[in-house]
């Protein structure tokens, strides 16, 4: 149930990072444009993030392996690398299809030569810490796209789904998962997935997955997360993404205060449930979800230049600026660092919020750290102003 690098226990104090000028949406790759405009961009994100006390970045395919330890040698960063396995749809003999089917066996093929070739290329690259497979793809056997929806409410058609389309896709994960690690077998596999959503499932296909991972948007607390995963999967949980906007629904105004309380009572539990201290003892760490503003998130392809404030989705375990009835989850607004305008070499420079500060003094503790205890964690998480 802990992680070990080189020999010791390793917490991810991670952070969903990515790079999107302001104007730009999921088209455009940091990582097509010029080496010197590559450095250039890395070399100021990395610096914010390692003076907060990230030692690893969640970072999709595409990120050449030279980057990886670029990004590793000169900040001490590790990247956990993401294949989103079939998630925004997949590849089958030279056709792009949007939706995958895991039961088609031409997808199936696809999906697990591209996740083949992946650990075969990335295997020996300094720097490479864990393969992460999908992004909460349960959720999308429900909606296309990437742009978050409510789910449907009833649990037979849950249920229904989970048989249907979901078992086959947990299935082939695993089989990706053993495939993988006989090629890299220095990195741990992680699935992402939404929630705890057809977390029964996954027990029965998923042996060989060495960490769960989760997208998970509860609010102030993980809740049963921590004893579900261990009781269920007996596997340390990993939480991929996490976090909470900086945009109060309710005053429609900015509400740092509010992004950082959220975090702040995420990541005391993270490190309340690490092995070693009588809690669920499973938890691995987690990626703060995100790093900086993502102005395309509402709408993908529209209105790429504006900070729109619409709120897509509702979520009650955000209390402070819930209604029943409306929606207050904004998902252009999820960075702890604000975007500023793209200037005329194409670069932008970010403005830390409060949850910026926040997680840099959460990030100095170890709890791993001999002599600690739940206790030591309440008194340093009481010690966070914002």
């Amino acid at each position: 149930m802990k992680l070990v690098v080189n020999g010791e226990a390793f917490i991810i104090n991670g952070m969903n990072w990515d790079y999107f000028p302001i104007g730009t949406n999921f088209a455009y790759s940091l990582w097509e444009q010029p080496e010197a405009f590559i450095k250039t961009a890395l070399d100021s994100e990395m610096t914010l993030l390692k003076d907060m006390g990230v030692n690893t970045i969640r970072v999709y395919t595409g990120i050449q392996p030279e980057w990886i330890t670029y990004i590793y040698e000169n900040y001490g960063i590790y990247t956990m690398l993401n294949h989103s396995f079939g998630r925004y749809g997949v590849a089958i003999n030279g056709n792009w299809e949007s939706e995958t089917d895991y039961r088609n066996a031409d997808a199936q093929q696809s999906l697990l030569k591209e996740v083949g070739e992946m650990a075969a290329t990335y295997k020996n690259t300094p720097g490479l810490l864990l393969f992460l497979l999908g992004n909460e793809n349960n959720f999308g056997l429900f909606w296309a796209g990437s742009e978050t929806e409510d789910f449907p409410e009833g649990e037979t058609e849950k249920k229904e789904i989970g048989e249907l389309r979901g078992r086959a896709m947990y299935r082939l994960m695993n089989e990706a998962a053993i495939q993988m690690k006989k090629i890299a077998i220095n990195h741990p596999v992680a699935i992402c997935n939404g929630d705890d959503l057809y977390i029964d499932i996954i027990a029965e296909e998923c042996k060989d997955v060495d960490i769960y991972g989760t997208n998970m948007y509860r609010g102030k607390s993980f809740g049963d997360a921590f004893d579900n995963v261990k009781n269920t999967l007996n596997m340390p949980i990993l939480f991929t993404e996490f976090g909470a906007d900086a945009f109060n629904s309710i005053t429609q105004k900015e509400d740092q205060k509010m992004q950082a309380y959220y975090m702040v009572e995420n990541w005391k539990e993270i490190y309340e449930n690490v092995a070693g201290l009588g809690k669920a003892e499973n938890a691995i760490g987690g990626f703060t979800f995100q790093f900086s503003d993502g102005w395309w998130k509402d709408g993908q392809t529209t209105g790429l230049n504006i900070h729109d404030n619409h709120a897509s989705w509702s979520n009650a375990g955000y209390a402070i600026d819930y209604e029943k009835g409306a929606n207050n989850m904004n998902e252009e607004w999820f960075g702890i660092c604000a975007k500023g305008l793209t200037d005329k070499n194409g670069f932008y420079t970010l403005s830390p919020r409060a949850a910026y500060f926040a997680l840099q003094k959460a990030h100095e503790l170890n709890p791993y750290a001999k002599g600690m205890t739940t206790d030591l964690i309440s008194e340093h998480f009481k010690e966070i102003k914002f």
